[in-house]
Parts: C-alpha cells; structure tokens; sequence
C-alpha cells in the first residue's frame, strides 16, 4: 500500500547552525510539523530569489532548466522527497506533457528550487515527517523576553558529534526545556538534535 503524501510549503532560509557555509530550508505542513533541510550556498540564494519573486537580469541556472522544460510541452507537477538516508533527502521530479509522466531523480534542493519557479506542489512522506520533522506544539513555547542562549554555545554547534555526545548526560526535562528554546528561535536544526536524543531514549525503554 503507497504511503500517504504529506503537503508542503517553503516557510523560509535561515543559517545553518550545523553546517558553515550552509543554510537551512525550512518546510512546512499545514499543522506544525516543520522539516528543515540543509542547502548549499548557491541553493540558498537561487531560492531566496523565488520567495521574493526577483527575475534577475539574465537567466539563473533553474530559471533556464524551466525555459527549457517549458519549451518541450512539459509542465512540472510536483517535486516529492521520497526518501531519507544517510542524513540526505532523495527527492523526484514529475513532470508531464498531457498523456505521459515523467520522473527524474534530483537533489532536493534544486528540486524546490524549481518547484517555486513552476509554483507546483511539494510532497513527502508521513514516514519522514515522523523521523525528520519537528513538532512545535510539543513544546511549551517560551516567553519571547527569556534568555535562550544559556545552553551548547553557537560556536560550539558546529560540530554535531560534539553536541551529541554533550546531550547524552543531560536529563529529559532539561532536553525538552533546550528544545523549546530552540523551537522559540526557529533554530529547528537544534530542535530535531534534541528531539532524535529524546526519541532513541523512548525507544530504548520499550
């Protein structure tokens, strides 16, 4: 039986916390599951010009990719990110001409890039929501005035390992307390970091 398609939207880029010189995509379901995906610096700016709608002066690589689709029949009519392994998304291209569909592997980033550009549909699976996402009504949110830097300095983020094997001693109340705090700043990468160490000591009292 073929899982059910979860809806997205493109909430937003932030910087990327985790990795430098990276940023983070930020999608959104209807509810408030939100699923961050990490993109390159090109990326991030080839999308960031679609969000605000700017046409530069010549042709970006996917604006061109959509001229030439364009120019065949086709239409894109969705960009569906499939699978998650190995800490990377696989995503997929539909496109169609009328009478056929065609699906062509891509990199998710470049595949959300288009997909702004064809103001299509983006899709994943309710598997992925469950293992990638993060659940922002799980977490008591905080007054905006609080001080949310008293945890793992930024600096120190970068080397996720590192974070990793901070958070292994830490108590599940004080786990849920970081994790809201990163929720309140929308540093979902952070959040998910908590959320997956929370998760894995569920899973290991069952």
């Amino acid at each position: 039986m073929e899982e059910e398609k979860v809806k997205l939207r493109v909430m937003g880029l932030t910087n990327s916390q985790i990795q430098s010189g990276a940023y983070a995509l930020v999608l959104a379901e209807e509810g408030m599951r939100r699923l961050p995906v990490i993109v390159g610096t090109f990326e991030a700016q080839s999308i960031a010009i679609a969000i605000e709608g700017i046409k530069p002066p010549r042709p970006l690589t996917h604006d061109l990719v959509i001229a030439l689709i364009k120019s065949t029949g086709m239409t894109i009519t969705e960009v569906f990110i499939y699978k998650f392994e190995d800490s990377v998304f696989f995503s997929e291209i539909v496109m169609t001409d009328g009478t056929q569909f065609i699906h062509l592997d891509s990199r998710t980033s470049d595949a959300i890039a288009l997909a702004l550009r064809a103001e299509c549909a983006i899709y994943t699976t309710e598997s992925i929501m469950k293992e990638c996402g993060v659940v922002i009504d799980e977490i008591s949110r905080r007054d905006e005035s609080e001080e949310v830097y008293d945890e793992v300095s930024v600096d120190d983020i970068g080397d996720v390992e590192k974070l990793k094997k901070q958070i292994v001693a830490l108590p599940e109340a004080d786990l849920e307390d970081r994790m809201g705090k990163a929720v309140a700043r929308e540093d979902y990468e952070l959040a998910k970091i908590y959320r997956d160490e929370l998760l894995e000591r569920k899973n290991k009292e069952k």
